[in-house]
């Protein structure tokens, strides 16, 4: 018996469009369920403390496995 895919997270990667995305989904046998942003944080060096700020939003859709 096989194992039991679950729910798993799939990232936009760098110079991947959305569309890319969700198609790499559906070939690994996902359909996606919720969209999510992540931040990206940077450290910047500023005088005598050093700040976090965010360098951007990362997409993450959430896939459950496509029952067939």
């Amino acid at each position: 018996m096989a194992a039991k895919k679950r729910k798993q997270r799939f990232y936009v990667e760098e110079n991947e469009t959305i569309d890319q995305c969700l198609s790499r989904m559906q070939k690994e046998g996902f359909q996606p369920v919720r969209r999510m942003e992540e931040p990206v944080l940077k450290e910047v060096k500023g005088g005598k403390k050093n700040d976090v700020e965010v360098a951007y939003q990362r997409i993450v859709f959430e896939g459950k496995p496509i029952e067939e």
